[in-house]
């Protein structure tokens, strides 16, 4: 069933590249300048992201695997005799856009989370958190980076178990929701915990960026990044809850609609990206807490239905049943954030995971070393996860640990801007992604099989 899947992926990805060489040629030919290639390269990547993720949904896998996989080719159609693509994995203005898309994708993570669900969750997934973020990290900083992949910087080794922290909250979730089993225990406490693996994890790479341009490493220096990241988080969060809702009420007597609203929501991710790195945090940082600022707020000054704006008026009435009305209107607010944002997301997010896929060298897997190397990476992460499941207490610790699993998007881009800073080599990479593949391949079927043991069936 795989390879029948795949074939007509290869051939689409094939022929669009033939295609997309033919456009570029003739462009070069009429004289066309820089701006007009990146046009092509951008249709091309589009579509290719979005005919992949499709074809892969199919087979009840995550669309990011489709999306990776295709640019994993698209970067390595060179080998045959296709080299269309190879200026594009340098080129300033796609670099630009794929950064784009990962900043929206964190706000938009952001906005899904909620410090109201990390509270009650409870002991449990925090615990499971903590665990799953703290025994990868070690295993992979100390344990297996010098020992699989020895000779790098320690730089190196720190970035390779940042990567092995994180934690795809959407694939598992996606797998639970598929069953029809989000409310079970376990899907509880693991949802719970990928929230808070989400903020340390992300806590660790802020951590592990600053010490890397720092280019040392001390107590007083850790201390100070882990307090400004958190001063950061809570600050801003407390800071934007307080001033959102005044800023919106200021715009909206200038304009009450929806592309003012967009514009306000835009301007909070990309000015809390930016000042995120103002103080030496990741961007990703600041777009995830910009995310976190609006769960929360209504941005009532804006246009919604009357039946909204009537609830509205009976919570601020004290309504008996203003609790009930008031979750409702969260609800409300957050399905608006998200679909004045998915058009952009569906445009900058595919590019970041096609354009990162890109950047793995295919040369580098003909080296049964590295298959190797990338094998007994992917042991360690499966190993250091599994094992958070195991203090969750009386639940099925192996559904809790499996569904900790998946690297995902999250581990895509710890090693994506570890590459960046130059501290990740080609082939630590490649490793890299190869650990994210597995681990999001396999994750969906040991759940389900979890699952259908306890008598679960699908439900589409």
């Amino acid at each position: 069933m795989t390879a029948l899947r795949s074939r007509p992926l290869a051939t689409i990805v094939l022929a669009g590249g033939i295609a997309a060489e033919g456009c570029i040629s003739a462009a070069h030919a009429a004289g066309s300048d820089g701006a007009a290639r990146n046009f092509i390269w951008l249709a091309v990547l589009l579509l290719a992201a979005n005919i992949a993720g499709r074809l892969v949904e199919r087979a009840r896998m995550p669309g990011v695997l489709g999306e990776l996989l295709v640019g994993i080719v698209l970067g390595n159609l060179y080998l045959a005799g296709i080299g269309v693509f190879e200026p594009l994995k340098g080129d300033a203005i796609m670099e630009f856009v794929a950064e784009l898309g990962v900043v929206i994708l964190l706000f938009q993570i952001g906005l899904e989370s909620s410090l109201k669900q990390m509270r009650e969750v409870g002991a449990r997934a925090l615990a499971v958190a903590i665990v799953g973020v703290l025994l990868p990290f070690v295993l992979g900083t100390f344990v297996a980076g010098p020992w699989l992949l020895p000779g790098l910087s320690f730089n190196a080794y720190l970035f390779l178990g940042a990567t092995l922290t994180a934690t795809s909250v959407g694939i598992t979730g996606r797998v639970f929701q598929d069953l029809g089993r989000l409310q079970m225990r376990e899907a509880q406490i693991v949802l719970g915990a990928a929230v808070i693996d989400d903020v340390l994890g992300l806590v660790i790479l802020a951590v592990v960026t600053s010490l890397v341009q720092e280019g040392a490493i001390s107590g007083g220096q850790v201390a100070r990044i882990i307090v400004a990241a958190v001063v950061f988080l809570i600050g801003s969060i407390m800071l934007g809850r307080a001033i959102a809702p005044w800023i919106s009420r200021g715009l909206a007597r200038i304009d009450a609609g929806v592309a003012m609203k967009l514009a306000l929501i835009l301007s909070v991710c990309l000015t809390m990206a930016w000042l995120a790195e103002t103080i030496g945090l990741a961007p990703i940082v600041g777009a995830f807490a910009g995310g976190l600022v609006l769960e929360p707020v209504f941005l009532t000054a804006f246009e919604e239905p009357e039946i909204v704006r009537k609830l509205r008026r009976m919570v601020s009435a004290g309504d008996p049943k203003s609790a009930a009305i008031d979750e409702v209107l969260r609800e409300h607010a957050g399905h608006h954030h998200h679909e004045l944002l998915a058009p952009l997301g569906y445009f900058f997010v595919p590019v970041f995971f096609v354009y990162t896929g890109m950047q793995v060298q295919l040369t580098s897997f003909f080296d049964p070393a590295t298959v190797a190397i990338a094998l007994g990476i992917t042991v360690v992460a499966l190993a250091g996860k599994i094992a958070a499941g195991y203090v969750a207490g009386n639940v099925n610790r192996a559904l809790v640990g499996w569904g900790m699993v998946p690297r995902g998007e999250v581990g895509l881009i710890f090693a994506m801007v570890g590459k960046q800073l130059g501290v990740v080599s080609e082939q630590a990479f490649a490793v890299i992604v190869i650990m994210v593949i597995l681990t999001t391949v396999v994750t969906p079927i040991a759940l389900v099989r979890l699952l259908r043991k306890q008598g679960v069936q699908h439900t589409k």
